[in-house]
């Protein structure tokens, strides 16, 4: 695996590079990064290397070793999918890529695939997140989130984080969901990013017709399996797998790698 960072849009991007083959671009969770992916290990995506795969996972603008500044509207998940467009240019510039997303990383993948369609071959969308309908709610939970960091602090924040409830799903985990990684001068822009962002418009999803996988998890509510659903039946080439248990949603990488060698 080799590291780099390549400069988009006015920041330096951080990136692992893993494998050879066709490029696969891989967009993590909010507050999250590459390394709090692979301390994690609840999804490991190194199945991709070693079904031939090359694998390009990065830090998101503002988070793990990535820059950032603090605009908010730089973490909208419109603006993070010109990012996401931006790494596929530079590694696959003549060809369609492959993605993979978690989350925020779902998120950034749909926003990218409505702008520039032409340059997927197939997508794999993991915990589609709290979208349309339900997404007002999450937005104002985003907004509180911003305004204790500013009136308290980011380790107030993380404590809070490690104190809250956990989805019934991942009870059994040791460190769920981690340490945000995101430094304290940018927490409050990137919450009330996230808290500006939606899913794109359902007519929109509708018209995409590249292949999509989708892997939801049950029992949490800020990735609902209704959201998992709906992209189900808007998606006109998806595929719909969820899982009820982690050891279950541990196989979503050799899921995207049969999807993606399928198509």
């Amino acid at each position: 695996m080799a590291d780099g960072s390549l400069h988009v849009r006015g920041a330096r991007l951080a990136y692992s590079d893993e494998g050879t083959g066709p490029i696969v671009i891989s967009a993590h969770g909010l507050l999250q990064s590459r390394a709090n992916d692979r301390a994690a290990g609840l999804v490991d995506w190194a199945a991709l290397p070693a079904a031939g795969y090359r694998l390009i996972s990065y830090d998101a603008r503002g988070h793990g070793e990535s820059e950032g500044t603090p605009e908010p509207g730089v973490y909208r998940w419109t603006s993070l999918a010109e990012d996401l467009l931006a790494v596929a240019d530079h590694f696959s510039p003549g060809e369609p890529v492959r993605a993979i997303g978690v989350s925020m990383g779902t998120g950034t993948i749909l926003s990218a695939l409505v702008r520039a369609p032409q340059r997927f071959a197939a997508v794999t969308l993991g915990a589609p997140p709290t979208a349309w309908q339900t997404r007002a709610a999450q937005a104002a939970m985003y907004e509180e989130f911003a305004r204790l960091v500013e009136e308290s602090s980011a380790d107030d924040f993380a404590r809070m984080l490690a104190a809250a409830p956990v989805p019934p799903i991942f009870e059994r985990l040791e460190s769920f969901p981690g340490l945000p990684a995101v430094a304290a001068d940018l927490l409050p822009s990137v919450l009330r990013g996230a808290g500006g962002s939606d899913l794109p418009a359902e007519d929109l999803v509708a018209a995409l017709s590249v292949p999509a996988l989708i892997l939801g998890w049950e029992t949490d509510p800020g990735h609902p399996v209704v959201t998992a659903d709906r992209l189900a039946e808007l998606l006109p080439a998806a595929e719909l797998h969820l899982s009820a248990t982690v050891e279950d949603i541990r196989t979503w990488a050799a899921r995207a790698a049969a999807f993606f060698a399928a198509g």
